[in-house]
C-alpha cells in the first residue's frame, strides 16, 4: 500500500478514504492490483483537506469505504463527495452493512457508484471500468440517437385503494400477455415500482436481489447488460424486475431516472407492465406520460370513490388528461346482482368516468395463487378472475398488434 504521506514522487491516481482502511483488507489488495503504488489512504477530514491541494490534481478516484459505524460522519462524508464531484473526481462507495437510506443520500450527493463489501471477485475493477467509460462518454461528442429497438407498449397499473387488486391484475396481465407474445416471438416484462411494499416477487415466487438496487442507484450508467442482469425469469416467458430487497423511499428515483428505466424496458421488450405504488409521487406523471394505457383499480365502495375523485381533481389541476386512464372495477357484482350493477353504474356516473372492465370476485383462490407464487391460470384456470383477465389480455394484445401494423 502506498504511504499516507501524499507527497510521494509518484502521481496519486486514487485514494481510499475510511475510518481505518485495515478494516477493509480486501480493498487494499484490489487497489494495489488496480493502481500499483499510485494510490494512498486518508481519513475523512484529511481527504477533504487534500482535495484542496496541488498534489490532488492527478487524482482520478476516491474509494470511500464505509460501514454502519460511520453514520455519524455523514456531514463530513457528504462534503467530501460534493467537493470531489466539483473537482470532477469520481467517487466510488464501498459499503458494508450501511443503511440503504444513507447510501441513497450519498449517491444523491454526487457519488458515482457503489459496491458491497466484502468485495465480490473483480467487483472493484468492474466498477472502475464503468466509471472510466462514463467519463469517456461524457467527454465524447453526443452521437445521433439510434432508432429504438422494439418500442414496446407500456401499461401501468395502480390501485386507488388498499387491497383493490392492482398487483394481482398487473402480474396476471403480464403473464397472459407473455403467453400470447411467445407464440409470435415477442417478449414481455413487468417492473415493480413499489419500492416499499412491492409484491410482484411474492406473487411469482422470485427472490429479491441486491442487483435491483444496484441498477436503480446508477441509471446514468445503465446499459442493456446491466438492465438484463437485474431481471429474473419466470418460467422462461416473463422477465421481472422485482422491488429492491430493502424498504426504500418512494423518491429513490427522480423522474429522469424513472424515464431511463422505462425507456430501456420499452426498447428491449414488446410489452412492459409497470406495477405502480398506490401513493402518488413526483415521478407518477412521468410513468403516465410514457404509458400507452394507465389502469386504475377501484372497488365498489366509498373509499375507492373518494380516492378516484381526489386523483381526478389532482390531474385536472395540473392540466393532465385522463385519456390514457382505464378504470377497472375489481370484485364487481355478479351478472345476476342487479342492485350491485346499479350501484356500479351510479358510482361511475357520479365520478364522470366509464368502467373499462368488471373483474369478478375470485374468492380465496386469488389469495392462494398469490401465496403459492403462481399466476391464476396456472393455479386455478377455471377461476372467473383468471378467465376475465385472460379475455382482457387477448383484446389488449390484438389491439396493440393492430396499432403496430398500422404504424408500419
Amino acid at each position: 500500500m502506498a504511504s499516507d504521506d501524499m507527497t510521494v514522487t509518484q502521481a496519486i491516481r486514487a485514494c481510499t478514504v475510511s475510518r481505518n482502511v485495515q478494516n477493509f483488507d480486501l480493498l487494499i489488495e484490489d487497489m494495489e492490483a488496480e493502481f500499483g503504488e499510485n494510490w494512498g489512504d486518508l481519513g475523512f477530514t484529511e481527504a477533504l483537506a487534500f482535495l484542496g491541494t496541488a498534489d490532488s490534481m492527478s487524482l482520478e478516484l476516491l474509494a470511500i469505504a464505509l460501514d454502519d459505524e460511520d453514520e455519524g460522519q455523514f456531514p463530513v462524508i457528504r462534503s467530501l463527495i460534493e467537493k470531489a464531484a466539483a473537482r470532477e473526481v469520481r467517487v466510488l462507495l464501498i459499503a458494508e452493512e450501511l443503511s440503504p437510506i444513507l447510501l441513497h443520500q450519498l449517491l444523491r450527493a454526487g457519488a458515482d457508484d457503489f459496491v458491497p463489501y466484502p468485495l465480490p471477485e473483480n467487483a472493484l475493477s468492474e466498477a472502475i471500468t464503468r466509471l472510466r467509460r462514463a467519463r469517456e462518454s461524457a467527454s465524447a461528442p453526443i452521437p445521433q440517437k439510434a432508432p429504438s429497438g422494439k418500442n414496446g407498449s407500456v401499461f401501468c397499473v395502480q390501485s386507488l385503494a388498499g387491497g383493490a387488486g392492482g398487483t394481482t391484475f398487473a402480474v396476471n396481465l403480464a403473464w397472459e400477455l407473455s403467453q400470447l407474445a411467445t407464440a409470435r416471438s415477442q417478449t414481455v416484462c413487468i417492473l415493480d415500482f413499489d419500492f416499499q411494499s412491492g409484491s410482484v416477487s411474492t406473487y411469482l415466487d422470485l427472490a429479491r436481489t441486491e442487483k435491483v438496487y444496484e441498477l436503480l442507484s446508477q441509471t446514468s450508467t445503465m446499459d442493456r447488460d446491466a438492465f438484463f442482469a437485474a431481471l429474473q425469469q419466470f418460467q422462461d416467458k416473463l422477465s421481472v424486475l422485482t422491488a429492491p430487497s430493502d424498504m426504500l423511499p418512494l423518491d429513490l428515483l427522480t423522474p429522469d431516472e424513472i424515464e431511463r428505466v422505462i425507456a430501456m424496458a420499452r426498447d428491449q421488450f414488446d410489452y412492459v407492465i409497470i406495477d405502480m405504488p398506490r401513493t402518488i409521487v413526483h415521478w407518477t406523471e412521468t410513468a403516465l406520460e410514457m404509458s400507452d394505457l394507465y389502469f386504475s383499480m377501484i372497488e365498489l365502495d366509498l373509499r375507492s370513490a373518494q380516492n378516484t375523485l381526489r386523483m381526478i381533481r389532482a390531474l385536472k389541476a395540473d392540466g393532465i388528461s385522463l385519456d390514457k386512464h382505464r378504470f377497472m372495477l375489481n370484485r364487481a357484482p355478479r351478472f345476476t346482482d342487479l342492485s350491485g350493477k346499479g350501484r356500479a353504474k351510479r358510482m361511475a356516473e357520479s365520478l364522470g368516468i366509464s368502467i373499462a372492465t368488471h373483474i369478478p370476485d375470485g374468492g380465496t383462490q386469488i389469495r392462494d395463487a398469490n401465496d403459492h407464487g403462481l399466476p391464476l391460470t396456472e393455479y386455478a384456470p377455471k377461476n372467473p378472475v383468471a378467465k376475465e383477465i385472460q379475455k382482457f389480455a387477448a383484446a389488449l394484445f390484438e389491439t396493440a398488434q393492430a396499432s403496430r401494423m398500422a404504424a408500419e
